[in-house]
């Protein structure tokens, strides 16, 4: 088998690098949390509450990507966190690895705000989720390499459920 990407896409504070490392972990592949390859002036503008722009995201788009492209060559498994919020960031991924799927990290509005309230250690600020969910372009059903994931669940039920996608997508399913 050639090697996967698996990206966990969804809006901040949605549990992309929590539940990316601990399924990377159950399943025995890497971990790359996204966030931690944006540009300098990207994480500045974030920090100051500035919403980041299509042109903003392009060079962190191109990082991710060249890790997924990375992976498939390597013939290696990894779990990539990538917010992933429109159609046109999920294609710059797809590009030049044919085995790349999204874990669709999805909940409401309120259950997402609350655990933004409660972590620490994040740039991300809270009055940022707001401009999140209006940028998500949630996959429509032509997108058949996203797995839908309710996250309004406890970690472990939210894991397993990744896990079981990642075992459908092998599957072919």
């Amino acid at each position: 088998m050639a090697g996967e990407s698996y990206i966990l896409m969804g809006v901040s504070g949605s549990g992309k690098s929590l539940i990316g490392s601990k399924v990377a972990a159950v399943l025995s592949a890497k971990f790359i949390d996204g966030d931690d390859l944006h540009p300098a002036k990207n994480i500045d503008k974030m920090s100051e509450g500035i919403p980041l722009t299509d042109e903003d995201r392009l060079p962190w788009l191109a990082r991710l990507n060249d890790a997924s492209y990375s992976l498939y060559k390597k013939n290696e498994t990894g779990f990539i966190v990538c917010s992933s919020l429109k159609k046109q960031y999920r294609d710059i991924l797809r590009q030049g690895s044919p085995n790349v799927h999204f874990l669709w990290l999805d909940g409401d509005y309120e259950t997402i705000l609350a655990r933004m309230q409660r972590r620490a250690g994040h740039f991300m600020p809270v009055g940022l989720l707001k401009s999140q969910f209006d940028a998500l372009e949630c996959p429509q059903e032509d997108e058949r390499d996203i797995a839908r994931i309710d996250v309004n669940h406890d970690i472990e039920h939210v894991t397993e459920q990744c896990r079981q996608a990642v075992l459908a997508f092998r599957n072919g399913q």
